[in-house]
């Protein structure tokens, strides 16, 4: 609906475009396109190595997810997609760096999705362009793209801690298995590895 021009409070009405930059966006330099790939890699694959989520849940966290009063969280939590149930997860001092750089660069409020989809920019990206970007990692330090994939990444930490440890139910709770046995299973512990802990410990 169209405003009178008789109307006293047309002369002070803003157009709606007032005081914005009309034309042609401009284009990002080539150091621009690096310095958000970079971040966005970078993390990504932090965030993966320190939460231990699912490619399934990490490609679903809002910003709201990992940060509180503009900050990223040290500790957060989200319900897992395969269960259903909760799981909590750390964010250690590179991880919450790397994270705040790349969402400096990315932008937005704490209900959008941390890492947008690059052809809807309000979906998120998706397990598909997640599992492409490891597989772009994994080949370009040199290694075989067949060896790895996502869950190599929610698998580095969790093993980590189990060979100093040697604390299944700790690695239980961090991965939000509901059976021991999961855990087992997914860590690959065999007899040899029991056997070697039941050799480091003296009564």
């Amino acid at each position: 609906m169209g405003h009178s021009q008789h109307d006293p409070d047309f002369k002070n009405r803003r157009t709606w475009n007032a005081g914005r930059k009309l034309g042609a966006k401009r284009a990002l330099k080539p150091q621009q396109v690096w310095a958000v790939r970079f971040w966005l890699d970078r993390a990504l694959f932090d965030l993966a190595i320190d939460s231990k989520l699912r490619g399934c849940d990490i490609v679903k966290l809002k910003i709201g997810d990992i940060v509180s009063g503009g900050h990223v969280r040290t500790r957060a939590i989200v319900i897992q997609r395969k269960t259903g149930r909760p799981v909590q997860f750390e964010l250690l001092e590179p991880a919450r760096n790397s994270i705040q750089a790349w969402l400096e660069c990315r932008g937005g409020s704490v209900d959008d999705y941390a890492f947008p989809s690059r052809i809807a920019h309000e979906a998120h990206i998706s397990t598909r362009q997640y599992a492409r970007l490891v597989d772009e990692w994994v080949t370009g330090i040199g290694l075989r793209r067949e060896d790895y994939g996502t869950h190599s990444l929610r698998r580095t930490k969790a093993s980590l801690i189990y060979k100093r440890t040697g604390n299944l139910r700790a690695v239980q709770i961090l991965l939000g298995h509901t059976k021991i046995e999961s855990t087992v299973r997914y860590l690959g512990v065999d007899v040899e590895d029991a056997l070697a802990l039941a050799e480091s410990t003296e009564i």
